[in-house]
């Protein structure tokens, strides 16, 4: 058929639509929480190009708002880069994948020892609970609102 879609096609396209669904929600519902101690990875010598890109194409394009053009046009720049133009981001990222690589052995570390930590941690979620119970056991629950 020309220009139109079948009754059997758009059931397929809502069961395919109900599958995504249901199989992000599983994902994320699987995913720890993000522990925010934890060090950054750093930037590729790409992204550390695109710092000093945008400020360049900001004082070059100050009318220019949209992000996706700012994007396109450190690609293409980046592209156009030889090997030897490119050689300090690439330093840069070097330096700062040592340093993270550092940071994260520092990490690692205090994570192996950090039952004390986790120790404290329970006890505050166990006083946590603690006041919601107790909150529970007043009843009226306007004290709440002060």
């Amino acid at each position: 058929m020309k220009g139109g879609k079948s009754k059997s096609d758009a059931k397929s396209a809502k069961l395919s639509v109900n599958k995504k669904s249901t199989t992000k929600a599983g994902k994320k519902s699987g995913k720890a929480a993000k522990d925010p101690n934890k060090p950054k990875r750093p930037a590729s010598a790409f992204f550390v190009f695109m710092e000093e890109f945008r400020e360049q194409y900001k004082k070059e394009h100050p009318k220019n708002k949209s992000v996706a053009a700012v994007g396109k046009a450190g690609g293409d720049k980046w592209k156009s880069l030889s090997e030897a133009e490119k050689r300090p981001y690439v330093d840069k990222a070097e330096k700062r994948k040592v340093e993270y690589e550092k940071n994260m052995k520092a990490y690692n570390k205090r994570q192996a020892e950090g039952p004390q930590e986790d120790e404290e941690e329970s006890e505050k979620s166990v006083s946590e609970v603690n006041d919601e119970e107790e909150d529970d056991d007043e009843g009226s629950g306007d004290e709440d609102d002060e």
